[in-house]
């Protein structure tokens, strides 16, 4: 089937989740409906000598089920595990039988992160920066290894790409595979462009999303070091505050997401579920700086200007914002200003919320775990909220549907995802007619 443009339609069939509030997309979007936040103290390794001691972390995973699944998964990161069972939960939700399918317009489109870098080449470079006072850490004590939480069995992968060569042999796909890693944009990118294959023809069928886990050593050092992680050691739940006046960075976590796209008549002629259609995609870049956005976010701007074009819709006609919204001092006020500009006196009428208050940034999976939340906040007409909400700020003036979640119509959904270097991505999604 096409759209006006002559292009076919591209819907949802399939979801599926692994986070910080939950091994499933159904516990995940609960314990977002009710405002609870994942976030806690770090156990994955021993952060007690870190500026930096929260992070989001999956937790009661059970790695143990997948190795017995496939021994090549002896030597897998955290971010394959949480990938499988993430597509797992969104094939079986899609009612896929990949028997009945032909492999070779199966597609394969994720945004996978590593796992489990040594530390010990990296310390000698945080004495000057370290707490400002030159102390140097004992690397003897971080270095991650698989027996960190895989009882020492061999080496670990981490090279991002082993993600998906263990999703394309878990499910037999042999058309494009392609890995995105995009910094925080990666997963929605990575739909976006799952979207544009299935538009154009190459595929019937893509599964998409992405996976990530950067709490070892070196990435919560590294994060710590641009100075963009929140410092609130003392109240883990409190730490993540998008648009909050007293925001100060947001807070790293880890999980998967994963989505099947597929083209609308073969869904139909499957009988398959249908969650919403995918109409809209911008992918721009900033050129600007290696992290920070454009300050006055023209990038962003075309990034959602292209997605409703392409989309074929007026900007008052989206009723809910899904922000990238990280809780840095900086990138809310942009995404701020670029909402405004984009929608104009509408902005003030759209309700805008983050999830990453109570998830947490999990970078190369956030996008794909935000898409849900918009499909599911149009099956559901309810809208979560940005919780940690206390004190307006005056450069984030928009309704950010503060720390309750919303009861609303929503039919056409919009999400947001701005990545180091200025990759700057939009989603629009819609109820599916």
């Amino acid at each position: 089937m096409v759209n006006p443009n002559g292009h076919r339609r591209v819907v949802v069939t399939g979801m599926g989740i692994v986070s910080p509030l939950g091994l499933s997309r159904e516990e995940n979007w609960a314990n977002l409906i009710r405002g609870k936040s994942g976030i806690g103290k770090i156990t994955l390794f021993d952060a007690s000598e870190f500026p930096v001691q929260i992070a989001g972390e999956v937790r009661d995973f059970d790695f143990d089920f997948w190795v017995t699944q496939d021994e090549d998964l002896k030597k897998a990161g955290r971010s394959s595990f949480f990938a499988l069972q993430a597509a797992q939960e969104a094939i079986e939700d899609a009612r896929l039988r990949k028997e009945s399918e032909d492999p070779e317009r199966l597609g394969l489109y994720f945004a996978a992160g590593d796992w489990g870098i040594n530390f010990d080449g990296f310390v000698a470079t945080l004495s000057s920066s370290w707490g400002g006072n030159g102390k140097i850490v004992d690397p003897g004590k971080y270095i991650s290894r698989s027996s960190d939480f895989l009882e020492g069995r061999g080496e670990l992968e981490i090279q991002p790409f082993m993600t998906v060569k263990h999703l394309a042999k878990r499910f037999g796909i042999e058309g494009t595979v392609s890995n995105c890693l995009t910094a925080c944009a990666a997963s929605s990118q990575a739909i976006g462009e799952a979207f544009e294959e299935i538009r154009r023809g190459d595929a019937d069928l893509v599964l998409t999303g992405g996976s990530h886990s950067m709490i070892y050593p070196l990435g919560v050092a590294g994060f710590s070091s641009l100075t963009v992680l929140s410092k609130r050691n003392n109240e883990p739940e409190k730490a993540s505050r998008p648009f909050d006046k007293k925001r100060d960075g947001f807070v790293l976590s880890e999980g998967a997401a994963a989505l099947v796209l597929e083209e609308l008549s073969h869904a139909l002629k499957r009988g398959a579920p249908i969650y919403g259609e995918v109409i809209g995609y911008g992918s721009t870049a900033d050129a600007y700086r290696l992290t920070d956005m454009d300050p006055e976010g023209e990038g962003a701007c075309r990034a959602i200007e292209l997605a409703l074009r392409k989309a074929r819709i007026n900007p008052d006609e989206v009723d809910y914002i899904n922000a990238h919204g990280t809780a840095t001092l900086v990138n809310d006020a942009i995404e701020t200003l670029v909402i405004k500009k984009v929608f104009g006196e509408a902005a003030y009428k759209i309700p805008v919320s983050s999830i990453k208050s109570m998830l947490g940034h999990m970078i190369a999976a956030a996008g794909a775990s935000e898409l849900i939340a918009c499909l599911l906040a149009i099956r559901d007409g309810v809208i979560p909220p940005t919780i940690n909400y206390e004190e307006s700020d005056s450069a984030c003036d928009l309704d950010y549907v503060p720390n309750e979640s919303r009861e609303a119509n929503v039919d056409v959904a919009l999400s947001n995802s701005f990545g180091f270097g200025g990759q700057n991505i939009c989603l629009i999604a819609k109820r599916y007619e």
